[in-house]
């Protein structure tokens, strides 16, 4: 997507070198000395890090004023030869330097190949569609994995496993907290399972296993599931969205199409596995839910203390959508209209794995509808970011019109947090997760089958939507807590860009 700029000044250092005069007119011993130039890719880190970083002022290094000689800079990008390393000590207390979860920029990262990192934000990856959490085994480091889901036209969807199957061994080794990077995440591209069965809270391997490939440039569909349930005569709109993929636009615009024909007149937006993605089209379905009148504000985007005098409140603003773009990197594509149920509540479901544009969507919602949220504590990410490349002619934004420009020894992606949205009261703070009304954690003991009315989590929703008329309880033997899912192990992870031009003040 083409990028519009308007007046952008990036910070620039001017050093002087010594004059001949500056050493008495004898000759400068080192001819060639060593400049920032020699690092090419801490450099860029850096300069985009000190204009686009949402707390650069927070940072003592990325300071305009920090180093007065070109000396002083290139002293400092010397100091850490790894890029990787290098990015994060300028990043605000990042956990992977601090080692703490509580750490301010839990979420910023960065891929050596830039390429790889504008695929994943689109949703294209190398992938074997299963969709899995893992878990803690209590009093050990084992690790066990339980199935959430199966992305359709997967590898995995034509084998035999399913939500709620066990797995503690891959190729016939048992996971760890040490080893689950290198055997589920790693360069394999095949990997055996070793199911296992909950027998009296132990995990036993039950003899099943289940080979699983990797397939290259694997295009996910997040609508995992949409229809319409009849609960005594009301009919109940119901989507399982797993990831904000501009990409698949048309394809949510058409679930509310058929939400809409079948005459939905309530909504259950099941969210408990979405670690997020696109603003934009978190706004859209926000649209579709609740209103297409574009004089409602959706959300407001706040920048760091040098950024946010440059924009005016019209360039900050998002409001809801009447329409979208059909090909939404083509600014000449057709419009089409966006189809929404123009409700005034809605029922969403959440968990610990629901992050940033998911949890946007609830926070740029509450001003105007009556939200029921039913799980657990999403995760509290509330920054936005953008895809940085080393183009300082294009203010270092990552454009694929100007890739023939990004230096070879320099093919790093940054995708830095560079902001926060509030919503249309102002509130922005949810960094400790957006608390459920009604808290319901998913049982290891019966997950169910999702879209299906017993569900837990879908069943605690109709129960409110009931009005009270079926009760049931809803006891958790075993609750879900994972780790960590595969869902954040990806190259997109938990992430929340913005897609829209960034335009500035002349």
């Amino acid at each position: 997507m083409k990028k519009m700029f308007f007046g952008l000044f990036l910070s620039a250092f001017i050093f002087l070198g010594c004059s001949s005069d500056d050493n008495g007119g004898i000759e400068n011993p080192n001819p060639n000395p060593v400049t920032s130039a020699d690092f090419p890719v801490q450099s860029f880190m850096w300069s985009a890090m000190n204009f686009w970083y949402f707390w650069q002022q927070d940072v003592p290094v990325l300071a305009d004023d920090r180093f007065s000689t070109d000396e002083e800079f290139t002293n400092f990008l010397a100091t850490e030869t790894d890029p990787r390393q290098f990015f994060f000590t300028i990043c605000n207390q990042h956990r992977e330097i601090v080692g703490n979860e509580a750490a301010i920029d839990r979420f910023s990262f960065l891929n050596q190949d830039y390429t790889a990192l504008v695929s994943g934000l689109a949703g294209v990856s190398r992938s074997n569609g299963l969709e899995f959490g893992l878990q803690v085994i209590p009093g050990s480091d084992d690790v066990f994995g339980y199935v959430q889901y199966v992305l359709p036209g997967s590898d995995a969807a034509g084998k035999d496993i399913s939500r709620g199957e066990f797995f503690t061994h891959v190729d016939g080794t048992q996971l760890t907290r040490d080893n689950f990077g290198s055997l589920l995440f790693g360069d394999n591209a095949n990997y055996t399972l070793g199911m296992a069965d909950l027998n009296n809270g132990s995990y036993i391997l039950n003899g099943k296993e289940v080979a699983l490939t990797k397939i290259e440039n694997f295009v996910e569909n997040p609508i995992q599931v949409a229809t319409t349930l009849d609960v005594n005569g009301t009919k109940v709109a119901y989507l399982m969205y797993n990831r904000f993929l501009r990409s698949f636009n048309n394809e949510l615009n058409d679930a509310f199409a058929q939400f809409v024909a079948d005459g939905a007149t309530e909504l259950v937006l099941d969210m408990r596995y979405n670690p997020g993605g696109s603003v934009d089209t978190s706004r859209l379905l926000a649209s579709m839910v609740h209103s297409t009148d574009t004089d409602k504000l959706y959300i407001r985007q706040r920048w760091n203390d040098k950024l946010q005098p440059q924009f005016t409140p019209q360039q900050l603003e998002d409001r809801f959508a009447s329409s979208f773009r059909m090909d939404p990197s083509d600014d000449n594509s057709p419009l089409v209209s966006v189809n929404s149920l123009n409700l005034n509540r809605v029922f969403i479901l959440t968990t610990g794995s629901s992050a940033s544009a998911s949890e946007l969507v609830i926070n740029g919602l509450t001003p105007y509808m009556n939200i029921t949220q039913i799980g657990g504590t999403t995760s509290g990410k509330n920054e936005f970011s953008i895809t940085l490349v080393d183009d300082p002619e294009g203010s270092f934004i990552y454009d694929p019109d100007r890739e023939n420009l990004i230096p070879a020894n320099s093919q790093w992606g940054l995708q830095p947090l560079v902001g926060r949205n509030e919503n249309a009261d102002g509130f922005f703070d949810y960094t400790d997760g957006l608390a459920p009304d009604i808290t319901l954690q998913e049982d290891l003991t019966n997950l169910g089958i999702l879209g299906n009315p017993n569900e837990p989590l879908l069943a605690r929703a109709l129960q409110e939507i009931n009005g009270g008329v079926t009760r049931r309880s809803f006891n958790v033997q075993i609750p879900a807590h994972s780790f960590t899912s595969s869902r954040v192990q990806t190259t997109l992870k938990d992430n929340m860009y913005l897609d829209k031009p960034i335009e500035m003040n002349k």
